[in-house]
């Protein structure tokens, strides 16, 4: 059994999962950095920076969800789901009829991202944060 194939499916998995992992993981030893510097700060008695107040509450006002954002978010999800569906219809011209029902799940499939970003495109109506 050669091994080849399966070190090449294992590397495809292991940079999917180092993609998604790894921005959170730098991210979280970024903080606990930050919490170290404001903790020894506060220990020492020094008084925080303005600047240093700042960017801590930057980041927790950022997370506050706004119209624009959703508004943002429902579209670029409006145009995957279009990107998926075109897909499945280019699909179709590929061959013969086995091809041609494959559209039906690839448009179906294209559609899961389109109802959450028409959702997220009402939600940003209903939202009265507007920043």
């Amino acid at each position: 059994m050669e091994l080849t194939p399966i070190f090449i499916v294992f590397i495809i998995f292991a940079s999917i999962v180092a993609i998604i992992l790894g921005p959170g993981y730098i991210k979280s030893r970024e903080k606990l950095a930050t919490q170290d510097i404001v903790r020894a700060a506060i220990d020492k008695g020094q008084p925080l920076p303005p600047e240093m107040i700042d960017a801590l509450t930057k980041e927790a006002k950022s997370r506050v969800p706004s119209a624009s954002r959703d508004l943002r978010l429902g579209m670029i999800l409006l145009a995957v789901s279009i990107g998926i569906a075109l897909f499945g219809y280019a699909f179709s011209f590929v061959g013969g009829i086995e091809e041609a029902k494959a559209v039906y799940p690839i448009v179906g499939m294209g559609a899961i991202p389109g109802a959450v970003g028409v959702a997220f495109i009402i939600l940003s109506f209903f939202n009265k944060n507007k920043d």
